[in-house]
């Protein structure tokens, strides 16, 4: 089962994002800020498969931090930054770090709870192909 870790400080949006994932069947767990999801991250028995999480908590890097975070924990962890205060700026600064993608909550128009939902079972698509490209690299080195 995929596990997600959902980072909000808005009660309202976190609720929502994990009611989402919950009713598609993935494991959510939930943190309110960025200390409180850097705890988790650290301090959880496995590593999330996915990390969501707001781009602006106690500071307007509050995404990278936790970036940064779940990488140092999993490399192969896949994280979706949710924001509410989109720019380009931030949105390339995120991915060149790593971020699996980029999504703004107020896109007129647009679900972004559906949206959410399908970069979701794509970044675990991309997690399972990363880690199964790394077993496969592993068999075929090892002396036999």
């Amino acid at each position: 089962m995929c596990r997600i870790l959902v980072i909000d400080d808005e009660e309202q949006a976190r609720a929502a994002v994990a009611r989402r994932l919950s009713r598609d069947g993935y494991e959510v767990k939930c943190a309110a800020s960025e200390e409180e999801g850097l705890d988790v991250i650290k301090s959880n028995e496995m590593p999330f498969d996915i990390v969501v999480t707001d781009m602006v908590m106690e500071s307007p890097d509050s995404g990278l931090e936790i970036l940064k975070a779940a990488f140092a924990r999993d490399i192969f962890t896949e994280v979706i930054v949710l924001t509410a205060y989109g720019n380009v700026a931030n949105a390339v600064e995120c991915m060149k770090r790593g971020a699996f993608d980029y999504v703004e909550k107020n896109i007129p128009g647009i679900d972004v709870y559906e949206l959410l939902t399908l970069k979701v079972q794509q970044a675990m698509d991309h997690r399972k192909s990363s880690v199964n490209t790394i077993r496969r690299l592993d068999q075929a080195v090892k002396p036999r």
